[in-house]
């Protein structure tokens, strides 16, 4: 586990991570830091503590909106999937279909060479 220092709001906290996690977890305190900068921007200084809040909140409203987009990218993907699927299923049926109409020509076209044959070979040389 392994412990680093972060700014938000002004203010230093000394953070717990696994190990691997620190610049990821710099980059959230950041972000966080960032949006809180940003409302300060807009609101001034309404309090430490609400800056945190509608910070948070913010973060929460974007996550929510990712949550419900990624659901909808689901839903359509596996739609996509069943599309294929189905059509997958019809190229089956079509190959199959196709490969028995072109045994079935192949039989047709040797028994009629067969029969061609047979006329050909009984009948009267000419010489």
């Amino acid at each position: 586990m392994s412990h680093i220092n972060v700014t938000i709001n002004g203010r230093q906290y000394r953070m717990a991570c696994e190990e691997g996690q620190e610049v990821r977890l710099l980059k959230l305190a950041e972000s966080l830091e960032s949006r809180i900068d940003s409302l300060r921007g807009k609101f001034g200084e309404i309090g430490d503590a609400r800056l945190v809040v509608m910070a948070a909140l913010t973060v929460c409203d974007e996550l929510l909106d990712a949550s419900h987009r990624i659901r909808s990218l689901e839903e359509e993907l596996d739609a996509l999937r069943n599309v294929r699927i189905a059509a997958a299923d019809r190229a089956r049926t079509t190959q199959v279909a196709v490969a028995n109409a072109l045994n079935a020509a192949a039989d047709r076209i040797e028994k009629t060479t067969q029969v061609l044959n047979r006329t050909i070979g009984g009948g009267v040389a000419i010489g």
